[in-house]
């Protein structure tokens, strides 16, 4: 298996709504040119558990989430670099909520800020304080942390309201490792990445834009019509045409910048100073979004055309985030004694017929000349096979190792799981034979 990157970054989408202009430049067009980068290993998830607490409405949920999955993908998300997956799709997600749900406690949940604006709201309105208020409110964080321990996330980009959700997910971290740990780091801290520059795109009125406050300008929806309907109706200053124009401080300029470059943005504001019409700017406005987003909106329509691409899409993601929740969960699980009565009773019956009921590692030297090992299952079935090593020390140098570390090891080590052996299944023979020799 390849070396891990340096950084993972990992990023959740929220699957209610329709996006807007807004979304795309706020969030969609800087996220998917971090992906980029080099060194980062990212994770793109469609938060699809997280919209069940705030939608009841399942033929939403379902188109939601299908057209924000094709926006992603259409405003160019590779897939080659990245795991883009649904939360639904790993279960390995609500199993750990539960884990960490048993080591979180009340009083902390009972500060976090979703809850208490819900209790202060019922307060304000003479309400019981937990009126309305749902179990999956009130444990939104703790999936939240689930989402993020899973993969042990170096960094997670959010806003300043979400910070807290990331504290959290730390404490809870720290308090497993250090309970079922014993001096392993089950779980890496993440960090809030708080991106303070983050462009906000005033809406038609010059208020944020924002479904709530119905000042949107659609990404797709409508076509390049939709746009230019929406462009027409941004608020401007009563001056005629041939009347100069400040542009500081309007929303149609601030909408103008986001899209230009400097030397476009330089010349937009001359042009308004010098009596360009607000008609004509709107018109250029549009024309230079339009520019941008229309073959986004090409690639959009294409696949909302052949939704089937877009599941084969996430179930790839969903593979490959598996390959690295199984693993782990694997390890949790014997962490917390959650372990298979079957190695119980290898290790404490150690006979010659209970060893060999053991996962068993075999080194061998091929006619090629370089030297291997294998593991197999306790039946004998092929579970993963290395690549071809120079010498045998060195083949025998990864032995030691994945027996040591167990499932932790696998992220790092040349090998290949056999076909039709899942991640989960190498971590649980790994996770027996440590179980066999700390006996």
């Amino acid at each position: 298996m390849t070396q891990r990157p340096n950084q993972r970054v990992l990023t959740g989408i929220t699957t209610t709504g329709t996006l807007h202009l807004g979304n795309y430049v706020g969030a969609i067009r800087p996220a998917i040119a971090a992906s980029r980068e080099a060194g980062v290993e990212s994770f793109f998830f469609m938060a699809d558990y997280h919209a069940l607490i705030k939608c009841d409405d399942p033929e939403r949920i379902n188109r939601s989430r299908l057209e924000i999955a094709a926006t992603w993908l259409a405003a160019g998300l590779d897939t080659s670099r990245v795991t883009f997956y649904r939360q639904s799709d790993i279960p390995e997600i609500p199993e750990l909520t539960w884990l960490l749900t048993c080591v979180t406690s009340k009083g902390q949940m009972n500060r976090a800020h979703a809850y208490k604006g819900a209790t202060d709201a019922n307060a304000a309105a003479g309400e019981d304080l937990d009126a309305g208020i749902t179990m999956g409110l009130y444990s939104y964080p703790i999936l939240m942390a689930a989402d993020i321990l899973m993969f042990n996330a170096h960094r997670v980009p959010v806003g300043k309201d979400q910070v807290q959700h990331i504290e959290m997910a730390r404490d809870v971290a720290q308090r497993f490792n250090h309970l079922f740990g014993q001096g392993k780091e089950f779980f890496v801290l993440p960090e809030a990445n708080v991106e303070e520059d983050v462009a906000l795109l005033p809406g038609l009125d010059g208020r944020k834009m924002s479904k709530s406050y119905d000042n949107s300008i659609p990404l797709f929806e409508g076509g390049a019509k939709g746009l230019k309907e929406a462009i027409a109706r941004i608020v401007t200053d009563s001056k005629l045409p041939g009347e100069p124009k400040e542009p500081e401080g309007q929303a149609l300029v601030t909408i103008y910048d986001a899209f230009a470059t400097a030397a476009q943005r330089q010349q937009f504001r001359a042009d308004l100073r010098a009596g360009l019409a607000w008609g004509e700017a709107k018109q250029q406005l549009f024309d230079l979004i339009e520019a941008e987003i229309a073959p986004l909106r090409s690639r959009y329509e294409a696949l909302m055309a052949h939704p089937e691409r877009i599941e084969a899409t996430l179930l790839e993601g969903a593979a490959k985030a598996r390959a690295v929740a199984a693993p782990l969960l694997a390890e949790l699980r014997q962490a917390v004694g959650l372990r298979s009565f079957a190695a119980r009773l290898e290790v404490n019956a150690p006979t010659k017929a209970a060893k060999a009921a053991l996962p068993v590692f075999k080194q061998y030297r091929e006619a090629d000349g370089q030297f291997y090992f294998k593991l197999n299952a306790a039946d004998g079935h092929l579970l993963l096979q290395s690549q071809g090593f120079a010498g045998g020390r060195d083949a025998g140098q990864w032995v030691a190792r994945l027996k040591r570390e167990g499932a932790a090891g696998l992220a790092e080590a040349p090998v290949t799981l056999a076909e039709g052996v899942a991640a989960s299944d190498v971590a649980a023979a790994l996770a027996a034979l440590q179980a066999a020799e700390a006996a």
